[in-house]
């Protein structure tokens, strides 16, 4: 979990490097036509980030993965993140995902490991899991880094 942690590090401060290279103007330019721009993405994943910040927590309390879902594409609507400001969105992304660091790093390898076999991560995880597959709290939280890498590549290959 150490090497991974130190992943997650590395990507935080790398893409924000990135990020804050990457102009205004181009943070509104959608990738392709009727998909999220790069603003719109670093907003959902912030979301994403909100979402599971109080999964990962409230997972460390009792003995299942079972939580409710959200609708990204309203989020990102109601929020309005085409109208946020790029460098406080790439700020609150960077503060939100170390803390995000700070929590896994935190938490104890039993509840990292401990098998529940009554989860949701059949709908809610980015790589889903069969909701009869047991599954771990340090498999969800490897998904959430997995999730958050997919969609700066999608930032990257736009630059």
């Amino acid at each position: 979990m150490k090497e991974f942690l130190e992943a997650y590090r590395l990507t935080i401060e790398e893409a924000t490097l990135w990020l804050r290279e990457m102009s205004d103007e181009e943070s509104l330019v959608p990738r392709t036509a009727g998909k999220w721009s790069p603003r719109e993405i670093i907003g959902h994943l912030i979301d994403s980030a909100a979402n599971n910040h109080q999964r990962f927590v409230r997972a460390q309390f009792v003995d299942h993965l079972s939580f409710d879902g959200y609708d990204q594409e309203d989020w990102v609507r109601v929020e309005n993140y085409a109208n946020e400001s790029w460098p406080l969105l790439i700020d609150l992304w960077r503060a939100y995902n170390l803390h995000l660091l700070h929590v896994m790093a935190a938490t104890p390898p039993e509840q990292l490991t401990r098998m529940r076999t009554h989860h949701t991560l059949h709908r809610i995880a980015w790589q889903t899991v069969p909701e009869n597959e047991p599954v771990t709290l340090e498999y969800f939280m490897r998904d959430y880094v997995g999730h958050l890498e997919h969609h700066l590549a999608q930032i990257l290959r736009k630059i």
